[in-house]
């Protein structure tokens, strides 16, 4: 790996000054599991690398009447430890507990997960789910973007030179609310989903209706993938195993996989109906308040 130009500045305003100096030379820097991993097998090669670990603001965890607001920078494993955000959002564990082992755990984050912008990321499709806000900070000033448009082919986005994102906001779940992130893998941990599946519901104030629902898939096109049409099907349904198949083969169909050593696409396509089905039935499970079988193992001190 070249020598590189290591800036860590301590605020955004630093930050953006700092990747502006480097040009198109230069990247951000938040977990770096990646990062690290494209420059030292020669797939990226760069002069500066911008820190942004540093900025209170991408390292905080902030809780409001409105939402909840992740810093870009902010380690799995910090997350994983916050009692309220296990507590609010036990779907967002799903993913973040699969993101590498634990010794990654304490480097990798969601923003930078969403960053490296993979098809097959364990993090977007549950982002997806949970109707996230990116928000986004460059020298043209700050915006957001809603998290099912951040992702723009396989390793793009939308960021534009300069720019980096600075925060996940997610809406304060709404009562009666349930999501779940599910993923298939071919061997027991560590490797990359052959398909993923986030999906979120809001049950009727007698749980037995669901009045809208999200449903997100990875793995299977360029780019994770909202189902609208999945989402579309749920809404004003009781809750059914008729109603969640409905849903699944929409899901199916949306599903646009290719075949390689990990999986065929009849293999992908069939996957892409099976989790979302059981990530429904998950996320109504918890809209009902019934904690799932990893939930218990978590609680009981095994995850």
């Amino acid at each position: 790996m070249q020598a590189l130009d290591y800036v860590a500045p301590n605020n955004v305003d630093e930050a953006i000054s700092a990747l502006a100096d480097g040009g198109e030379r230069a990247r951000p820097l938040s977990g770096g599991t990646d990062l690290i991993a494209q420059l030292q097998e020669g797939r990226l090669g760069l002069d500066t690398i911008v820190d942004l670990k540093r900025i209170p603001e991408l390292m905080a965890i902030s809780v409001s009447s409105d939402s909840l607001t992740i810093g870009a920078s902010v380690s799995c494993h910090t997350i994983n430890a916050n009692q309220s955000v296990r507590d609010a959002y036990p779907a967002l564990i799903d993913s973040t507990h699969l993101i590498g082992g634990t010794q990654i755990q304490g480097r990798a984050s969601l923003g930078g997960n969403l960053c490296n912008s993979s098809p097959a990321a364990d993090s977007i499709p549950n982002l997806i789910a949970h109707n996230v806000t990116c928000h986004i900070a460059g020298p043209s000033g700050r915006r957001s973007v809603a998290v099912e448009d951040f992702c723009t082919a396989p390793g793009r986005n939308v960021l534009e030179n300069g720019e980096f994102l600075v925060a996940l906001e997610f809406p304060t779940p709404p009562a009666n609310f349930g999501a779940a992130y599910l993923r298939f893998i071919p061997r027991n941990e560590m490797d990359i989903a052959v398909v993923g599946a986030g999906a979120s519901v809001v049950l009727s104030d007698d749980k037995n209706t669901i009045q809208s629902g999200r449903v997100s898939l990875g793995a299977v096109a360029p780019t994770p993938l909202l189902v609208q049409e999945a989402g579309d099907a749920l809404a004003g349904q009781p809750v059914s195993e008729e109603t969640l198949a409905r849903a699944a083969e929409l899901a199916k169909d949306a599903a646009r996989p290719i075949s390689d050593m990990r999986g065929t696409i009849p293999q992908r396509k069939h996957l892409s109906a099976i989790l979302t089905q059981r990530a429904l039935r998950i996320a109504i499970d918890r809209a009902r308040g019934t904690k799932t079988v990893d939930e218990l193992g978590r609680l009981n001190g095994h995850g």
